[in-house]
């Protein structure tokens, strides 16, 4: 992995060994493969006269990841007390501030890809699970960036965590051919409930008063409760209690995201399966009412204490009233697929629509209710942060477009005396098996000759090409959801 420095230079020490941020662990069967490692940029600090006897760690700093790994709404989550954002970057949390457009990282310590995270309800914590063998959960303190504690309660990988809202408990869910359903009481590092879930969970959410918790997936909608499970005063793991959902005749559908409801919906249940259905569970279990979201595939939701938030393809991001299931509006499309954002230099051009343009499935949701912001994760590795303050009236936050697959070399651009550079001063060229060469520049100050577009804070120019084609549905009137 080359190192860029201050002085635009690459470095390439085969002694050095750094932090691995490759998701590299090969897939097993029933388990999607982890995602491509994205690039990343680090700055070398000054040498001391004793570099041979300290560390990597003391010598070299992680500035800024380019690129994200998360697949599903379990790798992305919001700490409900500033705002920030944190999502996965192989083996590395990237937690980020967009209002500053800053990053804090967080390094597994064990060096393997992570799979899973989320934010304790007081943003003080992450909690994160992992990929591989004998995978591990993690606390981590935000704050301090170090380990707290490390839970060993899996054998093949981690798919979903979650703290309870009351910081007692914290939930983790293993891959489909781990089967185990875990309940943690994190500050003793001990399990007070277990079960065996025979098929695949994608997702999981807890109750607002953290009674219970839901997960979801393969024709599996399941409420689990921890009042029955964990009230009886015992030293050893206890069954976990659990009790389907009343599905009816939508009993064979693959549900893909779950949340809990908020405020004067908490003992509503939200779940979206990925043939498109939004459903609403009452606090018996039973669906009590759904409706089709009129898209090919959906993949992910979140909520509100009024408004649910349903990512599906082509970019469509629905927004529904949470106390009726009534559409009110669709988020505004990310760039389409091959655009040329060397071209989208004005605010204007994001809202410019292409004739048979095809825009990247959205395949993440997480919601920040101190600036009622929406980041979404789309499946070309990009990430929007929309303001939804008016849905009427929604506006871009933040935004950056990641190479889609593995990236195969780094390149920094040289430096020039004179005029004849291309590029600003401290430039560097990647390219990938997504078919782009991509032209980066980590420089924020301000510069009139070169104006950055408005796709990416950090790319003034970018080449795109090779990109396939779908259907683009007709956008809905509010109140009607588009066949």
């Amino acid at each position: 992995m080359a190192a860029v420095g201050s002085g635009g230079y690459a470095r390439n020490d085969a002694g050095e060994k750094l932090p691995s941020v490759m998701a590299g662990v090969p897939a097993r069967r029933g388990q999607s493969s982890p995602p491509p490692a994205p690039p990343i940029c680090l700055r070398r600090r000054t040498r001391l006269s004793t570099a041979s006897e300290e560390t990597v760690q003391n010598r070299v700093s992680l500035e800024k990841v380019l690129g994200i790994t998360a697949q599903n709404s379990s790798g992305l989550t919001c700490d409900p007390s500033t705002g920030h954002v944190a999502y996965l970057a192989g083996c590395v949390v990237v937690i980020l501030d967009p209002k500053e457009n800053k990053q804090q990282h967080i390094f597994n310590t064990a060096r393997k890809s992570l799979s899973a995270l989320a934010f304790s309800p007081d943003g003080k914590y992450i909690v994160t699970g992992e990929n591989g063998h004998r995978p591990a959960v993690r606390i981590w303190d935000v704050e301090e960036k170090n380990q707290v504690a490390e839970m060993l309660g899996h054998k093949y990988g981690v798919a979903c965590v979650a703290f309870s809202p009351n910081m007692k408990h914290i939930v983790s869910m293993g891959y489909q051919h781990d089967m185990v359903l875990n309940v943690w009481d994190w500050k003793k590092d001990i399990v007070v409930a277990s079960n065996k879930v025979s098929c695949r969970v994608i997702a999981l959410s807890f109750s607002e008063d953290s009674s219970y918790f839901v997960t979801v997936g393969n024709r599996h909608v399941r409420f689990w409760f921890l009042e029955v499970s964990t009230e009886t005063k015992v030293t050893s793991t206890v069954p976990l209690v659990g009790r389907s959902g009343i599905l009816g005749e939508l009993h064979n559908n693959i549900f893909c995201g779950v949340a809990c409801g908020r405020g004067r919906m908490a003992g509503s249940t939200f779940c979206v399966s990925y043939s498109g259905l939004l459903c609403q569970f009452n606090e018996k279990r039973v669906l009590e009412k759904w409706i089709n979201l009129k898209v090919s595939l959906s993949s992910c939701l979140c909520v509100s204490q009024e408004l649910i938030f349903c990512g599906c393809t082509d970019g469509i991001v629905r927004i529904f009233q949470a106390h009726s299931l009534h559409y009110l509006a669709n988020l505004p499309k990310p760039h389409y697929l091959g655009v040329d954002v060397a071209q989208g230099l004005e605010p204007s051009f994001l809202f410019h629509r292409k004739a048979e343009a095809v825009y990247p499935d959205t395949v993440a949701l997480t919601f920040d209710p101190i600036h009622q912001w929406l980041s979404c994760v789309y499946k070309d590795h990009s990430i929007y942060i929309w303001d939804v303050k008016d849905i009427n009236g929604v506006g871009k936050v933040w935004s950056e477009l990641f190479h889609s697959s593995y990236v195969w070399n780094v390149e920094v651009y040289p430096e020039f005396e004179d005029q004849r550079a291309c590029l600003p001063s401290g430039s560097f060229l990647t390219c990938s098996s997504d078919n782009t060469i991509r032209f980066w520049n980590l420089d924020s100050s301000p510069d009139s000759h070169w104006q950055k577009n408005i796709f990416s804070n950090l790319a003034p120019a970018l080449q795109m090409c090779g990109r396939g084609h779908s259907r683009q549905p007709n956008t809905p009137s509010p109140g009607e959801i588009a066949s």
